[in-house]
């Protein structure tokens, strides 16, 4: 069985499987169905208690003393939906994750056996996760673990995913005689508790949040949002070999010289410090990572330091890559303008992804980008833009694990 960590992926070994999800309180358990552009085709593709059965996906109750779970089918998904959603929210109203810690098990669904388990890290004040995807990738099904929160419950989701959420409608003033009464559309079944608690007019739907979907770079460069995936392949191209991480940053405040000091952390499978390249440090994992020195004041333009990235050289046991940035003379990262990072193909030059830090807080550390190694062998990289009180990596290894 397989520990799965935020962003990883496993080849699925049965046709049919199911993810149940577990935690101190119960939850509602809940499937998407979603087609290449990330939607559901209609809201029949929203499988939950109220509407358990769709085309190869199933909602199973866990009865009140084992967890729901949503069972898939692969054989029976029809053409054109890539990708199954579990998602899960805790069933009291108005009850977060905070210090709920929720487990998903991706089961044999013949056999009970379980394949991966998956908790995801770092919960606060979500009300709702996507916790696991069961998706198609060149003909197999796999599945990624994603642990992705909603601060806005199910209705969250489920408009993001598409889904037409029911709403209350406003009151309407009585038709003049002559004019014929409005009928109102016929809703498809809904979740009762996805609906907001008050009568309102129906606002306009919510802008997708930060790292709702991860994308490839098959149309080119990628501006990266905080959280939000890019998978480091083009269709019909080989895998990305020699990429440049490259950081860089601007004093705020003319003539103020800052020393920050761009690093790179390197883990095992099991989150395990492998080891750490930095200014003092320039070469780790017998060369395939390297860094190019230290920049003292920020000064000039382009970037401030760069750590080349040989991906087809690190060994086995390296399985992620966390990129930091410190604040060596102390000042706070609301002191910085224009902090950056960006990674370049080695071979061509051209910039692939770009994560524009815009947001500082007063801190003296921050983890700007992860890159994780999936299954298949591709890369994956994340924005983070996470703050951590260090002035030095040193301090950043345990947070940085953490994140992984």
């Amino acid at each position: 069985m397989t520990a799965m960590t935020p962003g990883s992926n496993i080849p699925l070994s049965a046709a049919r499987v199911a993810v149940d999800v577990a935690a101190p309180v119960r939850l509602d358990v809940s499937g998407l169905l979603l087609t290449a552009d990330g939607k559901v085709r209609s809201d029949d593709d929203f499988i939950f208690y109220n509407q358990p059965s769709g085309p190869g996906v199933t909602y199973r109750s866990g009865g009140g003393s084992a967890p729901d779970a949503i069972v898939v089918d692969t054989a029976a998904v029809p053409p054109g939906i890539e990708k199954i959603v579990v998602t899960a929210s805790p069933d009291a109203a108005g009850q977060t994750f905070q210090g709920v810690e929720p487990t998903a098990t991706v089961r044999n669904a013949d056999d009970g056996s379980a394949l991966a388990t998956f908790t995801p890290p770092r919960l606060g004040t979500e009300t709702a996760l996507v916790v696991i995807e069961i998706y198609l990738r060149n003909g197999a099904w796999k599945a990624r673990a994603v642990g992705q929160g909603y601060a806005n419950g199910l209705a969250g989701i489920a408009t993001d995913f598409g889904v037409s959420v029911e709403e209350p409608a406003a009151p309407v003033a009585p038709p003049a005689p002559t004019a014929p009464a409005p009928v109102a559309p016929v809703a498809a079944p809904v979740d009762p508790r996805i609906a907001p608690p008050a009568p309102a007019a129906p606002p306009a739907p919510p802008a997708a949040p930060a790292g709702s979907g991860k994308i490839n770079l098959d149309k080119g460069r990628v501006n990266l949002q905080k959280n939000q995936t890019v998978s480091l392949v083009k269709g019909g191209a080989p895998l990305l070999s020699r990429v440049r991480m490259g950081l860089g940053w601007e004093p705020a405040f003319r003539g103020k010289d800052i020393d920050l000091d761009a690093s790179v952390i390197a883990y095992g499978p099991n989150r395990n410090h492998l080891d750490s390249c930095y200014f003092g440090k320039l070469t780790i994992l017998n060369g395939a990572i390297k860094h190019s020195g230290d920049n003292l004041t920020g000064e000039g333009a382009g970037d401030d330091e760069v750590i080349m990235v040989d991906l087809g050289r690190i060994p086995a046991e390296a399985t992620g890559l966390v990129f930091t940035v410190n604040s060596f003379t102390g000042q706070k990262f609301n002191e910085v303008a224009k902090a950056y990072c960006r990674l370049i193909d080695d071979a061509s030059g051209e910039e692939l992804v770009r994560f524009d830090l815009t947001g500082a807080e007063p801190q003296t550390g921050v983890m700007m980008a992860k890159l994780i190694k999936q299954f298949t062998g591709e890369w994956e990289m994340t924005a983070m833009g996470e703050f951590v009180k260090s002035r030095t990596v040193r301090g950043m290894v345990k947070p940085a694990a953490k994140s992984l």
